[in-house]
């Protein structure tokens, strides 16, 4: 069974910047596609970012050119870097796997899931 969990959320200032972390266990983590998803007080779960077992990556329109996605399979982690971060990234931000091993902005495709940690930005 493979454990997802996250750490790195904080209240912050906007126009900070933030890395999250997302360390996994069982499992073949170089194999897997990741992503990072965030859910925001009354709204539903939406893409973020992903990263593909190979490296490959993408971003939801809202992140893009702030937002970056990286990995270390030696420390089994996926990042998510967050520069000049806005109030309406204000969010419970969750990690994800997903055994095909791509990139992907599809929820469903996710097996496993983190339990989320919360990134609050005061303006």
């Amino acid at each position: 069974q493979v454990q997802l969990v996250e750490s790195g959320g904080v209240s912050v200032q906007a126009g900070v910047s933030l890395r999250l972390s997302c360390t996994a266990s069982g499992g073949t983590f170089s194999t897997y596609g990741m992503g990072w998803f965030r859910q925001a007080p009354g709204k539903e779960r939406e893409f973020v970012a992903s990263i593909s077992w190979s490296g490959g990556s993408i971003y939801a329109d809202s992140v893009k050119g702030r937002f970056t996605i990286s990995r270390d399979n030696a420390k089994n982690t996926v990042y998510l870097q967050m520069n000049s971060l806005k109030p309406d990234d204000t969010a419970v931000y969750y990690c994800a796997a997903n055994v095909g091993g791509v990139w992907t902005r599809v929820r469903q495709q996710y097996r496993y899931w983190g339990q989320g940690t919360q990134v609050t930005v005061s303006s």
